[in-house]
C-alpha cells in the first residue's frame, strides 16, 4: 500500500491556523470565566447585604408581633366594658391596633420579597460558579493542547513519513491528552468539588442558624463560608497554574521554577523544596522550547517525588553553562525498582524520556528502594 509523503511546510501551515484559531477560542472561554467571575463576587456582596437585611427585618417583625399582639388584647379590653372607657379610647385602641397590623402585614411582605430575592441570589451564585468551574477547566485543557501543538506536533513533523508513524504518534497524543483530563479531573474532584459541596450543605444551615443561634453566630458561619468560597477558588487557580504558568512566558526558566517550587512547597505543607541555580540566569534566555520542556521535566520529576514517593525533603539543581543545561531532582522518597518500573512501561517516565530525546538530551535515574530518586538530565543549546 502507497502512503503520500507529508508535506512538512504544509503541516507547519496547518498547524498555525490550527493553534490560531485555539488560542482565540480560549482567549474567549477566559473572557467568559472573568466576567462570570465579577459577577459571582458582586452578587456575593449583594447576598452579603440581602441576609443581614433579612436578619433586621426578622427582629423588626417579631417586636411588632409583639406591640400588635398587645394593642388587640388593649382593642379587646376597652371594646367589652363601654361603661368604663370612653368612645375617644376605644377609638385610639382601634386605631393602634390597626396601624401596628398594616405596619407588620408589610414587614412580613418585605421579608417574603427579601426571602426570594436571596433564594434567587443563592441559585444564581451556583449558576455562576459552575460557569466558572467550567470556564477554567476548558481554559486548562485547551492549554495543554496548544502546548502539543507549539511545542511536541511541531518538533516530530519531520518524523512523520508514513501511515503508520501518523497513526501511533496521533494515539500517542490523544493518550496524553485523556491522562491529562484524569489528572485534572482528580484534582478538581478532590479538591474545589468537595469544597463546594460543603459550602452547599453550610449555605443550606446559614437560615436555622440566624433563626435559632441569633445574627451573631449567622454572620460567623457566612465569614466561614467566605472562607470556603476563596479556597476552592484559590484551588482551581492552582489547577490552572499546574498546567501552564503564564511567568513561564513572561520571566523565563529559571525565575518560574524557582516560583513554582515556593508554591508546591507551600501547598503541600508537608515537604521541603530546594532550589538552587548555577550559571547563565542572568543571561540570555533560553529558546521557548527548551524553557517549556525543561520546566515539564522538573514538573513532572518533582510531582513523582511528592505523590508516588512520598519524600518530605526534594532538591532540584539547575546549572547551565552556553552549551548545555544539567538539571538535577533528587528525593528521599521511597524509592523503586527500575527494572520493574521500565517492564510496566510507566507513562511519567517515557513522557520525560522522550522530551529530553526531542531535545537530543540525555536523561538518567537512579532509584532503589528505600533510598530514594535521582534524576539528572542535560540537555545541550548554544546561547552564543
Amino acid at each position: 500500500m502507497y502512503y503520500k509523503k507529508i508535506d512538512s511546510e504544509l503541516l507547519d501551515d496547518i498547524l498555525d491556523r490550527m493553534i490560531k484559531t485555539v488560542d482565540g477560542s480560549k482567549d474567549d472561554i477566559f473572557e467568559i470565566g472573568e466576567k462570570s467571575r465579577e459577577q459571582y463576587e458582586g452578587l456575593v456582596e449583594e447576598l452579603k447585604k440581602i441576609k443581614m437585611q433579612v436578619s433586621e427585618v426578622i427582629d423588626e417583625g417579631d417586636k411588632l408581633e409583639v406591640q400588635a399582639r398587645l394593642a388587640r388584647n388593649r382593642l379587646s379590653e376597652v371594646s367589652q366594658d363601654f361603661k368604663r372607657f370612653g368612645e375617644e379610647q376605644i377609638r385610639a385602641a382601634y386605631d393602634r391596633a390597626h396601624k401596628l397590623q398594616v405596619e407588620l402585614t408589610m414587614m412580613q411582605e418585605r421579608e417574603k420579597q427579601l426571602r426570594d430575592r436571596r433564594d434567587d441570589l443563592e441559585r444564581n451564585l451556583i449558576g455562576l460558579q459552575d460557569i466558572i468551574e467550567r470556564s477554567e477547566h476548558l481554559v486548562g485543557q485547551i492549554t495543554v493542547v496548544l502546548n502539543y501543538m507549539n511545542q511536541d506536533l511541531r518538533q516530530v513533523g519531520h518524523l512523520i513519513e508514513d501511515a503508520q508513524q501518523k497513526q501511533d504518534f496521533g494515539l500517542r497524543i490523544i493518550e496524553a491528552q485523556e491522562e491529562e483530563r484524569r489528572r485534572v479531573s482528580r484534582e478538581i474532584h478532590d479538591g474545589p468539588a468537595q469544597m463546594l459541596a460543603n459550602v452547599m450543605m453550610r449555605s443550606e444551615l446559614i437560615e436555622r442558624i440566624f433563626r435559632e443561634r441569633g445574627a451573631e453566630e449567622g454572620f460567623k458561619e457566612i465569614r466561614s463560608l467566605k472562607t470556603n468560597v476563596r479556597n476552592a477558588l484559590y484551588e482551581v487557580r492552582r489547577i490552572i497554574y499546574d498546567l501552564r504558568p503564564m511567568a513561564l512566558d513572561d520571566l523565563g526558566l529559571i525565575p518560574t521554577l524557582r516560583k513554582y517550587m515556593n508554591t508546591i512547597e507551600e501547598y503541600n505543607g508537608k515537604t521541603k523544596i530546594h532550589f538552587q541555580s548555577i550559571g547563565e540566569e542572568q543571561g540570555d534566555r533560553l529558546p521557548a522550547r527548551f524553557e517549556v520542556a525543561l520546566f515539564r521535566l522538573a514538573q513532572e520529576a518533582v510531582t513523582n517525588a511528592l505523590k508516588h514517593a512520598e519524600a518530605t525533603e526534594v532538591t532540584v539543581k539547575v546549572e547551565t553553562r552556553k552549551d548545555k543545561i544539567t538539571m538535577t531532582i533528587r528525593d528521599n522518597g521511597k524509592g523503586f525498582n527500575i527494572k520493574e518500573n521500565k517492564d510496566k512501561k510507566s507513562f511519567g517516565l517515557i513522557g520525560m524520556k522522550e522530551r529530553v530525546e526531542l531535545l537530543d538530551g540525555d536523561i538518567k535515574i537512579d532509584s532503589k528502594v528505600g533510598l530514594g530518586t535521582l534524576v539528572l538530565i542535560s540537555v545541550p543549546f548554544n546561547l552564543g
